[in-house]
């Protein structure tokens, strides 16, 4: 149920001023916003009792869903399906399954949260959920498998695992593989080694994404697969390395960690000693006080300070 906007009502709602304006108002036929009493006798008063119509949230209705959708327009469309939560409406399901795969990443994020909360029409055989993992197996445009594959993500369901890992290892397009690694990390699985296989990728973009899912998903462990990226050719591929490896506390990658405090990238230099300050093991110190003695970088040096306070 929805809750109104303000919760707070002000205990001068059973003074004797405010009765007798619920009474004047109730006499007159209209409400402070110059409607009809009346016409909230219904529902909306068995819900929300007396409170202004002004502080209430009300629900999209399905004529409101359907229309908003083909509307093209990002805020109506947010705000409606927001307000369209726990709408059951088996006629907008077809007006919101095509936003999937819309241009804007958060229109697909809202109208796949949208859809995987129906009840019906979604889950089933031949619906949409069906629909979207045979698009992101079997359609000839990559960009729609690419939003097929964000899309499996956020219905967060588990036959998106097994399809998301075989986008990984079967796809031909680095938008798609990188998308279904994303999607591996909002559906918290590595895909039974997909995760791995991504870190391996020739493509930086794949690897990014899998090196982001990697650090969302609570089972990962592979740290020789993030370890070996340190020595990547892309500076952005290596600080995120950095990052994940300080994160997971591993003190196996701890020399490979020391090399990254020479990098000629400074925020691979700051990443690495910020992870060497996570993993807190005592070969490190000789690299940070080289650091915090002569980097170029005032941030490279503030970073490596504060690391060795944490040796």
């Amino acid at each position: 149920m929805p809750f109104p906007k303000n919760q707070k009502l002000g205990q001068s709602l059973f003074g004797a001023a405010a009765i007798a304006l619920a009474c004047a108002s109730l006499f007159s036929g209209s409400n402070a916003r110059g409607g009809n009493v009346t016409e909230n006798i219904g529902g909306t008063q068995k819900v929300y009792g007396n409170i202004p119509p002004d502080q209430i949230e009300f629900l999209s209705t399905g004529d409101r869903i359907k229309s908003v959708a083909a509307s093209g327009s990002m805020m109506a469309i947010w705000e409606t399906l927001e307000h369209g939560e726990r709408v059951e409406c088996l006629d907008c399901i077809p007006s919101v399954e095509p936003l999937l795969y819309d241009a804007n990443p958060r229109t697909r994020e809202i109208a796949a949260w949208w859809l995987r909360r129906r009840i019906f029409g979604v889950f089933g055989a031949g619906e949409v959920y069906e629909r979207t993992l045979q698009t992101l197996a079997n359609d000839p445009d990559p960009k729609r498998r690419t939003n097929a594959a964000y899309a499996l993500g956020e219905f967060l369901a588990a036959p998106g695992i097994e399809a998301c890992a075989a986008a990984i290892d079967r796809d031909g397009d680095p938008n798609v593989r990188a998308a279904a690694a994303s999607a591996l990390g909002r559906l918290n699985d590595d895909g039974r080694g997909a995760l791995t296989k991504a870190l391996g990728d020739v493509d930086s973009r794949v690897k990014l994404s899998a090196l982001g899912s990697a650090g969302r998903v609570n089972t990962f462990t592979d740290v020789a697969a993030v370890a070996r990226l340190a020595g990547d050719a892309d500076p952005k591929v290596r600080r995120k390395s950095a990052e994940l490896l300080g994160a997971m506390r591993a003190k196996d990658a701890v020399d490979g960690l020391i090399a990254l405090t020479k990098d000629g990238d400074a925020a691979v230099r700051n990443s690495a000693a910020h992870a060497l300050g996570q993993i807190r093991d005592g070969r490190a110190r000789p690299a940070l006080e080289a650091l915090k003695a002569s980097d170029p970088d005032r941030l490279v040096r503030d970073q490596a300070e504060i690391a060795l306070r944490r040796l």
